[in-house]
């Protein structure tokens, strides 16, 4: 399964296995993805990540 990075709303960047209905361009970016670091369900967008953020990403 394929992971994703993601950012929430707090700003806390995360990857996650389920990020529901990417291919669905109609809906936006943002979907409601439980943050393993504020233990709550946030908005979350798919982020693009340098090489040195690479590193900083928590599985």
């Amino acid at each position: 399964m394929e992971r994703t990075v993601v950012r929430c709303a707090d700003g806390h960047v995360f990857s996650t296995a389920s990020f529901p209905m990417q291919q669905a361009e109609r809906l936006g970016p943002g979907r409601l993805v439980r943050c393993p670091r504020c233990a709550r369900l946030r908005s979350a967008v798919p982020v693009t990540l340098d090489r040195e953020a690479v590193g900083a990403v928590q599985r």
